[in-house]
This record gives C-alpha cells, sequence and structure tokens, in this order.
C-alpha cells in the first residue's frame, strides 16, 4: 500500500505503521517526512503534563470527548516513561481512554526512550503525520519527571499543567519550571479535600507571572469543569492561531538545533573511539598527569 496516500484518507492502520515507522526506523521515516513535511505546521499541539498521578490520562480522554463535540478531530500522543530492559511502553493510558476512542479520538502511546525531556525527533515526525492524516488539534501528553515538562513547552503551542491535591504538591514543588511554562493550570481530582487550598496558592503564586495564565479546577470523577476546560482550550486554540506563523518558525529553528546537534554529538562519539591523541590524553588523566579540563580542552582543539 502507499502509505502516505493511505495516511491523507486517514487510514488508522497505516497512521500506526507510519509512526512505527517514525519511531524505529530512520531510513523510512525520512522518506515519510520528505514526502508530508511541506503541508505540515497547521495543526494546534496542546502539552498536558504536570506530577504522575494528577490524573492526566482520564482527564485527556474525556477533553477530547468535549472537543469532538465542538466539531474538532483530536488526536493524543501519550508518551510513556520507557522501561529500559525492555524498552517497552506502559499502555495504561490506552486503556484509561477506551471511551474517547469510541468518538473517533486517535491514541497513541510512545516511548520516550530517555530522550531529553522525552521529547525527540520521533514525537514531532509523528504529530506531522497525525496532522497530516487530519487531526487537530494533537495533545501530547507528557511524563510527570525531571525535564519533561519544561521540554514540552518547545513542541506545544498550549501547555497546560494539571496538578492534584493528593499528590503532596505545594508550592514548593510546584516552583521546580512548571510556573514559567503553563498557558492553563488545572487543579485536577478537585472533589478531594485540599483542592481549595491548592487552587488559591497555585494562582497567588503564578499570578505574579507575565503570562497571566488561567487557573481551573476539574474533576473527571463527577465531570466538573470538563466541558469548560474543552471550551477555554478553543478560545486559546483561536488566539494562538493568529501567531501559528512565527511560533512555527520557532519551533523549527529549535527542531533543526536539536538535529544538528545530534548529529554532531554521533560524529564525534564515533571519532573518539577511534582518535589517537584522545587515547594518550586519556591515559595521562588516568594517571593523574593532567586534569580532565586541561584534556579535554586540547582534545575538543584537535577535533575542532
Amino acid at each position: 500500500m502507499d502509505i502516505v496516500s493511505e495516511l491523507k484518507k486517514g487510514n488508522r492502520r497505516a497512521i500506526a505503521r507510519a509512526i512505527s515507522m517514525v519511531e524505529n526506523n530512520e531510513k523510512e521515516a525520512k522518506l515519510i517526512i520528505k514526502k508530508i513535511f511541506r503541508t505540515s505546521g497547521k495543526s494546534m499541539k496542546i502539552g498536558i503534563t504536570g506530577p504522575a498521578g494528577a490524573g492526566k490520562s482520564t482527564l485527556i480522554n474525556k477533553t477530547s470527548m468535549e472537543l469532538n463535540k465542538l466539531g474538532y478531530k483530536t488526536a493524543v500522543l501519550a508518551i510513556d516513561p520507557t522501561s529500559h530492559i525492555t524498552g517497552g511502553a506502559i499502555l495504561g493510558d490506552r486503556v484509561r481512554m477506551t471511551e474517547s476512542t469510541d468518538s473517533g479520538t486517535y491514541i497513541r502511546s510512545m516511548a520516550s526512550r530517555g530522550a531529553t525531556g522525552a521529547v525527540s525527533t520521533s514525537l514531532r515526525n509523528s504529530i506531522r503525520i497525525l496532522e497530516y492524516a487530519g487531526f487537530d488539534p494533537i495533545i501530547i501528553e507528557s511524563v510527570g519527571a525531571g525535564q519533561t515538562e519544561v521540554d514540552i513547552e518547545k513542541i506545544a503551542d498550549i501547555t497546560v499543567v494539571v496538578f492534584n491535591p493528593n499528590t503532596g504538591d505545594n508550592i514548593q514543588t510546584i516552583k521546580a519550571g512548571l510556573t514559567e511554562i503553563g498557558d492553563v493550570y488545572l487543579i485536577n481530582k478537585s472533589d478531594l479535600p485540599g483542592s481549595n487550598q491548592l487552587f488559591d496558592s497555585v494562582r497567588d503564586f503564578i499570578g505574579m507571572s507575565e503570562k497571566n495564565p488561567i487557573v481551573m479546577m476539574t474533576s473527571t470523577k463527577s465531570n466538573k469543569g470538563i466541558a469548560e476546560f474543552a471550551k477555554k482550550l478553543e478560545d486559546l486554540m483561536k488566539i494562538r492561531q493568529k501567531t501559528k506563523t512565527s511560533d512555527e518558525k520557532q519551533q523549527l529553528d529549535l527542531e533543526l538545533r536539536d538535529i544538528v546537534l545530534n548529529n554532531v554529538k554521533n560524529k564525534v562519539t564515533t571519532m573518539l573511539d577511534s582518535n589517537k591523541s584522545y587515547a594518550s590524553y586519556l591515559k595521562k588523566l588516568q594517571s593523574k598527569k593532567i586534569d580532565p579540563f586541561e584534556a579535554a580542552d586540547k582534545i575538543t582543539k584537535g577535533i575542532i
């Protein structure tokens, strides 16, 4: 089958195959992207992030159903923390999101492979495939660990940060990078005790930032605030549409840098393995005749 024309028709098997190619086979991925790249960049990308246990999957499930009711065709890419032993992704998300698949949402779990902030080339290209297949918006759910949340902002047009009163989120933990990136902050599981205090402290703390983000309360258990959240996303998408072209230019700049730096890193790694001066400086370092900075400077000069 001609995978590109099948993608255009929105064939789900073709989408699954194309995303697998993008994840696992660089050569095939390059061929697909070459064909579809020119038309890319039109769909809205919504990044949803926050600590583990904040209830992101159920929230995304219900929100995508609301967006579909508003006439959108939503897709979800859930980035899973990878099991380093098997390289497989935890597929719990899919199980929690079955309802929305019935309403036409396309859901795919992707292994983060330990990529910096789980935002790797394969994610950007998977977004392009879903976009080519007619999905808009595309929701990216990211793992709430380490750098991930802060990196999602490089790719998303709208960033949503989800908190829940149960995870012991106090303002100290929230400060860590998450307060600069959100366009929307959600206190999810708002039927739990402590949500009002969390809402107030998030609003007080984040209200001071220049982004002037929206702070809302949602509960997937009682469906409270979900339709309002979807509507708020629709409003934000309309606003962002106006700056989409310049935003995309910036995103492509970051992507190109990522790819170039990665290429250079791979080349240098290969070179070091067979580089005689590297081996001799390493010996000097190991016998403490030279310090690591001096050794690195000398090797770098030789390479560049």
